[in-house]
């Protein structure tokens, strides 16, 4: 899977333009604020329909203007056009110029694997930016995903309402409590599957990396869900048993919306004990599993995006990450110092400045 071209209109800092890229390696650089970061997420939202960097789409467009629009070519079996178009109403998306009536249709034509300074920042926030980040990959990998956790959604919020009202209005019967408990479990359980599955892959990856990187340890992800080692008639039991409570908070207390995982080195939980080095070794070596993942399920090798990783290792942890990237693997690199990047890949890479507002390709006598 390689991106051949991507053409800007109106996205953050950037008017209008047009980047060619090489199928294998892609440096962009320049100074701090310059508008690196803004191609590559450029690139993420072709794929992805949404910015690793705010979930306000308007947010994207750049000031003073009413739209935006990222265009992109990109080669799997055959050279197809991707499209997304974001104004203040919403968001559209075409594949050769045909609009897709769901944005779900769309997601997981073009794979995406992201590693950014930020991303150790997830063991400090919330279960919920963790659910995130399983949500996004794993709808990478199966269109089927995003409608099960869209149908969950509508249901927990559907049995939510429902709650309250039933305490408002002192409403004693339950059938129809029941019925909404039974679809959500239905469809929870399927969405739990679906990531266990996925977390059981990763961990048949993640120690190899960690260790070919950082020299030792014992890295694994362990799954936290009210739903595990359960089947139906357990969980509908489990429901039961909270249903007085849930009346009284008017929401649902369990499911597979308050999953979560856990990063263990050495048996012991990164989450809460891990030093800022191993945090950002543990998901390197995450990303990492997860594109030898996707080249399996999917028979294809993902776009990687490097933003300004380089900054954050040392030089020999660099040597080491390099050394694992597949030439097949087109990957976008982020950096204010090419002196970080060892010289035989600046040798086979395209090198794009980036400055005033504008890209520009620098021969790099190839």
């Amino acid at each position: 899977m390689k991106i051949k071209s991507l053409n800007i209109t109106n996205f953050r800092n950037y008017e209008k333009i047009k980047v060619s890229f090489n199928d294998s390696l892609n440096i962009i650089y320049g100074l701090n604020g310059v508008g690196k970061t803004n191609l590559v997420e450029a690139i993420y939202v072709l794929a992805l329909t949404k910015s690793f960097r705010t979930n306000v789409d308007k947010n994207l467009i750049k000031n003073g203007e009413l739209s935006l629009k990222i265009e992109g070519e990109v080669e799997k079996s055959s050279l197809d056009s991707y499209q997304v178009i974001i104004n203040k109403e919403g968001k559209k998306v075409k594949i050769n110029n045909n609009l897709q009536s769901k944005i779900s249709d769309y997601i997981s034509n073009i794979n995406i694997i992201l590693l950014e300074p930020d991303e150790q920042r997830i063991f400090d926030l919330a279960p919920s930016a963790r659910r995130k980040l399983l949500n996004i990959e794993i709808s990478q990998l199966n269109k089927e995903y995003i409608f099960l956790l869209n149908d969950y959604n509508k249901l927990l919020k559907q049995r939510n309402f429902y709650l309250r009202e039933m305490f408002i209005n002192g409403n004693k019967d339950r059938s129809y409590l029941d019925i909404l408990t039974d679809k959500l479990v239905d469809n929870g359980l399927k969405i739990h599957h679906y990531r266990l599955d996925f977390i059981n892959k990763i961990n048949e990856y993640i120690n190899e990396f960690y260790n070919e990187i950082f020299g030792f340890g014992n890295v694994i992800i362990k799954y936290l869900s009210d739903y595990s080692q359960k089947n139906k008639d357990d969980l509908i039991k489990s429901y039961k048993k909270y249903y007085d409570k849930e009346i009284s908070i008017g929401k649902t207390a369990i499911g597979i919306h308050h999953d979560d995982i856990i990063f263990e080195l050495d048996n012991k939980n990164i989450n809460e004990w891990g030093s800022n080095g191993q945090r950002k070794n543990s998901v390197l070596a995450f990303k990492l599993a997860e594109i030898r993942l996707f080249e399996k399920e999917k028979n294809e090798e993902p776009i990687l995006i490097l933003d300004d990783v380089f900054s954050a290792l040392d030089n020999e942890k660099i040597k080491n990450i390099v050394k694992l990237l597949n030439n097949n693997i087109q990957t976008f690199i982020t950096t204010t110092d090419l002196d970080k990047i060892d010289k035989k890949l600046l040798e086979n890479a395209n090198l794009f400045k980036v400055e005033n507002n504008s890209i520009r390709e620098i021969n790099n006598g190839r």
